[in-house]
Parts: C-alpha cells; sequence; structure tokens
C-alpha cells in the first residue's frame, strides 16, 4: 500500500491514496530534470524564467480557493489560514519574478593590482532536490522553488506522504505556467529512494525542512556523497516580554505567534518569557486568551500529532511542570494550553511543542532572559517586546538566533531572508540570501 494518501484529520476518513513512484520513475524524474537543466538554463534567459514565475503567482491567486481546501483536508489547517498560504506562496513568486535580474546581475570586483577586470557570475548549478513538511505544503514549497526556478535550477520535489494532493496540484500548476518538462518534477518517492536521489551524480544539492533527525540523516548522505544542502529543523523560538506600555495589546500579540496554523509552525512562539514585574498580569491574561480559543481551535494535522503533543505534556507534568487546559484531546483535535514551572531538567524543556501549548517562564532581568531564550538547542527565531528601544538592540545582539522580530510577530515577508543556527539548521531561504544558495557564484578576470 502506497504511503501517500489524504486523511482528513477533523474526520479521520482517508480520502484518497496515491501511487508510491517505482525506480522507474524516480529515473526516469532524474533523467528528464537533468536533460531539461542542460537545454533550458542556457536557452533561455533570467527574463524568459520570471515570465514563467509570474504565471505560477497568477496561478496561485486564480486557484487559492481550491488549492486552500486541498491543504484543508490534508492537514487541517484553518481555511482563512489557508487562503493565506496560498497567497503568501503566490507573493514569494512574484518577488523573485520582479527581483532575479537585479539579484543575478554581474558583480564587478575592482581589483587590488594589475589590469583589467574581474566580475562574478552568478549560474544555476543543475538539479536539486526539495523535501518539503506538512505544515506549509505551499509556502514552503514556495520558497524553495521560486528562487533556484528563477535562476535556472530544475527541481525535483517530494512532499510529506500525508501532502500528494497539494504536491499534484503544484506539479500541474509549473505545467500549466508554462515550464518545461523536467523543470518542476513531484515525485512519490520513499526515503529509500531519496537516499538513492540524494547520492545520485546528477543532483547538485538538496533543501530539506523538517525535523532534527530527518535533517541529520539528509546531511549524512549529502556529506558523503559533497552535496550542498539548506537545512530548516524547526525550532523553540522564545516570546521575551521585558516591557511593555499596552499588555493587552502585547497579550494578544503572543497568542497570535503561539497559535497560528494551530501552533504548528517552526517559528512559533513556543516560550513565552516574561520579566517577574509584570508576570503575574501578563501570564493571567494570556492564559485565559489562550483558553478562550479552546473551542474554536482546528484540528492538529492528524491522530498521532496529537498523541505525541500529549506525550510531551504529560512528561512535562509529570517532572513538575503546572498545566492550565480546558476539555480534553479528541482525535486530532487538541486543547490548548499553558504550562508554568517547566523544570530545566525535564526533557520537554528543550524538546519543540508542535501544537496549541505554551510554557511562560519568570525571570528577574534581561540578563536572565536572555539565558533563558538561549537556553535550547535550537536557534530560528525569536520575538522581544520592550519599550526601550536600546534594550531592543542589546538583547537582539545576545539571542542565539537566525531571526529577531521586535514588537511585532507575523511580521515575515518574501523579501525577508528566513533560517536559523544551532540545531534549527543553516543556510537561507527568502529575500536575495534564498536565491544564493544554490548557485554557481563563477569568477570572470580579464586580463
Amino acid at each position: 500500500m502506497s504511503v501517500y494518501e489524504v486523511t482528513d484529520p477533523a474526520t479521520g476518513e482517508v480520502v484518497r491514496h496515491y501511487p508510491t513512484a517505482t525506480d522507474d520513475v524516480i529515473e526516469q524524474a532524474l533523467a528528464t530534470a537533468d536533460r531539461t537543466y542542460r537545454q533550458w538554463s542556457t536557452t533561455s534567459t533570467v527574463d524568459d524564467r520570471a515570465a514563467l514565475l509570474r504565471r505560477v503567482a497568477d496561478l496561485h491567486r486564480t486557484r487559492k480557493d481550491a488549492l486552500a481546501q486541498i491543504i484543508r483536508r490534508e492537514m487541517g489547517k484553518p481555511l482563512d489560514q489557508a487562503v493565506g498560504e496560498v497567497e503568501f506562496s503566490a507573493a514569494i513568486y512574484g518577488f523573485y519574478a520582479e527581483n532575479a535580474a537585479h539579484f543575478l546581475a554581474d558583480e564587478h570586483i575592482e581589483l587590488i593590482e594589475g589590469h583589467g577586470s574581474a566580475f562574478v557570475r552568478r549560474r544555476a548549478l543543475g538539479v536539486l532536490l526539495g523535501i518539503m513538511p506538512w505544515n506549509y505544503p505551499y509556502y514552503q514549497v514556495a520558497r524553495f522553488a521560486g528562487p533556484n526556478l528563477v535562476l535556472g535550477n530544475t527541481i525535483l520535489l517530494k512532499h510529506a506522504p500525508q501532502c500528494p494532493e497539494s504536491a499534484a496540484a503544484l506539479h500541474q500548476i509549473f505545467g500549466d505556467a508554462g515550464f518545461p518538462e523536467g523543470a518542476y518534477v513531484n515525485i512519490y518517492a520513499t526515503n529509500d529512494q531519496i537516499a538513492d536521489v540524494i547520492a545520485d551524480p546528477r543532483v547538485q544539492g538538496v533543501s530539506l525542512t523538517g525535523s532534527e533527525k530527518a535533517g541529520a540523516a539528509v546531511a549524512e548522505i549529502a556529506g558523503r556523497n559533497l552535496k550542498k544542502v539548506v537545512l530548516e529543523l524547526g525550532g523553540s523560538d522564545p516570546f521575551i516580554v521585558l516591557s511593555t506600555d499596552d499588555i493587552d495589546r502585547t497579550v494578544q500579540a503572543a497568542v497570535a505567534g503561539r497559535l497560528e496554523n494551530t501552533g504548528q509552525a517552526c517559528n512559533a512562539a513556543k516560550r513565552i518569557i516574561v520579566a517577574a514585574n509584570i508576570y503575574d498580569e501578563f501570564l493571567a491574561k494570556f492564559t485565559a486568551a489562550v483558553l478562550a480559543q479552546t473551542d474554536g481551535l482546528a484540528p492538529l494535522s492528524s491522530v498521532s500529532a496529537a498523541e505525541r503533543l500529549a506525550e510531551q505534556v504529560d512528561r512535562a507534568v509529570a517532572d513538575g511542570a503546572r498545566l492550565a487546559t480546558v476539555g480534553q484531546r479528541n482525535g486530532a483535535f487538541f486543547p490548548p494550553g499553558v504550562l508554568t514551572d517547566v523544570s530545566p531538567h525535564s526533557k520537554s524543556y528543550r524538546e519543540e511543542f508542535f501544537g496549541p501549548v505554551a510554557a511562560v517562564y519568570k525571570v528577574a532581568d534581561e540578563d536572565e532572559a536572555v539565558a533563558v531564550a538561549n537556553d535550547t538547542p535550537f536557534g530560528l527565531g525569536s520575538y522581544l517586546y520592550t519599550t526601550d528601544a536600546e534594550q531592543a538592540q542589546r538583547v537582539a545582539d545576545r539571542l542565539e538566533a537566525g531571526m529577531v522580530f521586535i514588537n511585532a510577530v507575523g511580521a515575515e515577508g518574501a523579501e525577508l531572508p528566513f533560517g536559523g543556527v544551532k540545531r534549527s539548521g543553516f543556510g537561507r531561504e527568502l529575500g536575495r540570501y534564498g536565491i544564493d544558495e544554490f548557485v554557481n557564484k563563477k569568477l570572470i578576470r580579464i586580463g
């Protein structure tokens, strides 16, 4: 039986199975992507590829309602957020279409000595493999596919097994937009097949968004075969509140940062760190606001995801934490909750909670806030609320994270680089940095 199937987490209904690719299908995909790269990347211009990417953006917009319904079925995303994800994906494709010529322009180098000139010319590398997660089925692909297709790379895309319908819809969009066969190829591959794809000499790089375990496995295979990788492996992002002139608004921001996509976002605000002088008031209002979401919350992506979160929460409570929640887990539906007094000695303290549960910590001052924020193996994003502009810059410099958002949540943009440090992975997506990962920066020196 295929590992690719759509199971509606709201009902548990298996909607449809999709066939897993045979080895012959995978070989054909590799051969086609390689052949297309060698022809298309040299015969098409940046402007040609940008025009195709604009069409991809347009198709996302015109099909947004149907695309949104697909991922609601696949992983339970609330419909308004699903539509928003499609629209953001369209914006990413549009951003790279508009800016590719600028980003890929020759970069002239001033010579220290000698005559002539020198410049760096950016060119594609070849076939790339993308391994994508289920929590943002369109957005994650856009971050990878947008910059690399306009650069001239070709793409093999392995989506999460629970997202085969959205994977097929994206494959259709790139074809309908006019990309040549082999420029973007969806593959319903097994993990064993993917290991072989990474090792294949026709593949020049791999981008993965997923778990630490998956990232380590992919990096190991890629390293043995000398392949470039970009990894985004999740996070346990701090939301630090040192001072505020509007505590209700700050609480609302913390709730939004924790519960977006039902708490299933790599860069969600998972650990709320609050200064002692406002802790009691903040905790009371934050807890009330989180628990008020109980009746309207969407399901998690699957029953197994809810079970994993329950194990983490139960372990934290067994190790001394206190849990405020209302209701009981029902299938994939998980009641929101707030944990306090989570012990640093508990395994749960350093785990990523992927769901609608927040851990809240009281700290005495700025130094302790930074220490708690950095006391994690992850380093993806972070959020800082303070009324002191100098403190904001000072703390931002001290946080061990790839991104710091000051007095703002939901402030990501197509132009802003996304990525982390430590066990959150390495490399960047989005912005001009996202188009600079899988590229040959070729030096041309003229005497």
